[in-house]
């Protein structure tokens, strides 16, 4: 059918806290969309998309108690699809940012195109700028290292203890699904405590840190030290923080050829505007003499 409308797919995020965080792009999309597909972490925030868009559908029933994490988001990306493949514009709506820690986002975008849709992402407020800026953490200052926890040790990831270290979902280290009520298990703490160890001191400052569903609330902010961790209680929710370690060995060899490079290029750049003004003055002068 040469006339069939063509569906396309447009992938927009929540931002962390209720209503405030969505752009106002991500709200004119949801409103004009034809299907509206949404996973959201609350009540409230999904009654609110209910109010935008009367029609949308939640996806939150493609969870299961003790399903695995990855037939979930397989699940998910496969009914957004059906929709566009239906030819509707459909625009799916997921908690913070859309692509960070979403794994069906980037599925059903991936597969859309393949099969010649159009799909976008639009960006939203992530848990990490919720971070950034609850903790006062400048990542320009020593850099900034992220990694999903279980990664992290399964893949024993290489960092720098001298740049800021943040673990995702250490509440659901080592797990491969979600259940009610779970917490981060003190044994699997317990392992992460002791790779962290070998390049921080027991006494070294973390933060475990979840950013305020609902302006009203405030974040939730625990600080203590590294070899306390394992007593911690840890929702799946819960992001931790590492801050650099205080010392930090300069390239000597590398920082001389940096001020060698900034001398030699303000000097050439004097000389070009001493060139100019001379020119600019002589130039008027004549213009003077006519």
């Amino acid at each position: 059918m040469s006339g069939a409308r063509r569906g396309s797919l447009v992938v927009v995020g929540t931002g962390i806290s209720l209503v405030g965080q969505m752009t106002l792009e991500a709200l004119a999309r949801v409103k004009r969309a034809d299907a509206v597909y949404f996973v959201v972490t609350n009540p409230a925030t999904e009654a609110w998309i209910k109010r935008l868009k009367p029609s949308a559908v939640s996806l939150e029933d493609c969870y299961a108690e003790g399903r695995h994490r990855a037939h979930t988001y397989r699940d998910m990306a496969d009914r957004i699809l059906d929709a566009v493949r239906a030819g509707k514009q459909v625009c799916a709506v997921f908690y913070g940012h859309p692509g960070v820690f979403v794994r069906p986002s980037h599925d059903a975008i991936r597969r859309a195109r393949r099969e010649g849709f159009r799909a976008t992402m639009l960006p939203g407020v992530s848990a990490e700028a919720c971070l950034f800026a609850d903790l006062g953490v400048n990542p320009g200052r020593a850099g900034c290292q992220s990694f999903e926890a279980t990664d992290f040790l399964v893949f024993r990831r290489r960092f720098d203890p001298g740049s800021a270290l943040i673990l995702w979902q250490v509440g659901v280290l080592g797990e491969a699904s979600v259940r009610k009520g779970m917490t981060a298990s003190p044994d699997r703490l317990r392992v992460l405590t002791n790779v962290l160890r070998r390049h921080y001191p027991s006494s070294h400052p973390v933060t475990i840190y979840e950013a305020a569903q609902f302006p009203f609330c405030d974040p939730h902010i625990k600080r203590v030290r590294l070899a306390r961790l394992p007593e911690q209680k840890i929702l799946p929710t819960m992001t931790l923080y590492v801050p650099p370690r205080p010392s930090r060995v300069r390239d000597r060899r590398a920082l001389r050829w940096l001020i060698g490079e900034i001398r030699g290029a303000n000097g050439a750049t004097g000389a070009k505007g001493a060139t100019g003004a001379g020119a600019k003055s002589a130039g008027g002068a004549g213009g003077a003499n006519r």
